[in-house]
């Protein structure tokens, strides 16, 4: 874990406690204020506070926080498959429901100018035996968290081969937002793209709209979109920007009512203060040969809007 760099003046704090099921909790704190906790129970950001101390991710008041139980909210990570396309029985992949450990000694980042002036942590996930059963690869998927002096959220990604055959995969970061009302925000940067449709058994339709508005459950994944999508919440008054690099597709989600009311990890009304936005590479796997390692980074920011 490294806090600073660099000739600048910025300070950070982290904090190491457990939850009241003996999972540990990394808590990251900017100069500022802004705010950043993550679960080592599936590597997964649990909140993300503004320097004002206004939570920018939803998480449901019924979530389950104890294993093997996937935890409803914040940013899980779908790996090796998103929901059902995949090898894997296991909706999502494995990543989410494991403990992860902190990374102490991770291998330089090419360019580490990119971790000036940010807290960051480390986190480390390696097959089980268990694992290696169900998936039968080796790999090494390192994540560094980091929090920017101006409260910006990047999780980067590293997913390392040492398997002696290739392998393939597909990813999502599952972020819930927070939002005011799913009646009034919109989605735009998914404009004219292709997407699949898993409400109608992926049949592959086209965007029509110049913005995304919601009225009934969504559920999409849209294919090769540009790398920047934005969150417009009108009645809060900011707007969510969602960058990425390495992953080609975006998740759009909200599961509405009548399916809110069937998830037990999730309120009756909950659909409306949330909205998932995922940066993914779901389409077309990422296939690794021995010894290569792929990389992906999703940025979020969020700015006051008129």
């Amino acid at each position: 874990m490294n806090h600073s760099g660099g000739d600048t003046d910025y300070t950070g704090a982290i904090e190491i406690t457990k939850d009241r099921h003996g999972i540990e909790l990394v808590s990251l704190r900017n100069a500022r204020g802004a705010s950043v906790r993550v679960s080592l129970y599936g590597g997964q950001v649990l909140s993300w506070k503004t320097d004002q101390g206004e939570e920018l991710l939803f998480t449901s008041s019924k979530a389950i926080f104890k294993p093997p139980h996937p935890i409803r909210g914040g940013i899980p990570i779908c790996f090796p498959q998103f929901g059902n396309r995949g090898v894997l029985e296991q909706q999502h992949g494995f990543a989410r429901k494991k403990i992860w450990v902190i990374d102490r000694n991770p291998p330089e980042l090419q360019n580490p100018n990119d971790f000036i002036s940010k807290t960051f942590v480390d986190l480390l996930l390696k097959p089980s035996d268990e694992d290696l059963k169900i998936w039968p690869h080796c790999f090494e998927f390192r994540l560094r968290i980091s929090l920017t002096t101006d409260g910006n959220l990047t999780l980067l990604s590293r997913i390392r081969n040492i398997n002696s055959k290739p392998f393939s995969f597909s990813i999502a970061y599952h972020t819930y937002f927070s939002i005011s009302d799913i009646s009034e925000v919109r989605v735009e940067g998914l404009e004219t793209l292709d997407y699949l449709d898993n409400l109608c058994q992926r049949e592959r339709f086209t965007e029509q709209g110049d913005t995304l508005t919601f009225e009934s459950e969504v559920d999409r994944v849209y294919l090769s979109s540009r790398n920047v999508v934005a969150i417009y919440d009108h009645e809060r008054k900011r707007t969510f920007f969602i960058r990425k690099e390495g992953l080609p597709d975006v998740v759009v989600w909200n599961p509405w009512e009548k399916k809110s009311k069937a998830m037990v990890d999730f309120g009756d009304e909950e659909y409306k203060q949330m909205l998932c936005v995922d940066g993914a590479a779901i389409e077309t796997p990422i296939t690794l040969k021995p010894g290569e390692e792929w990389t992906g980074r999703l940025h979020l920011s969020v700015i006051p809007s008129c």
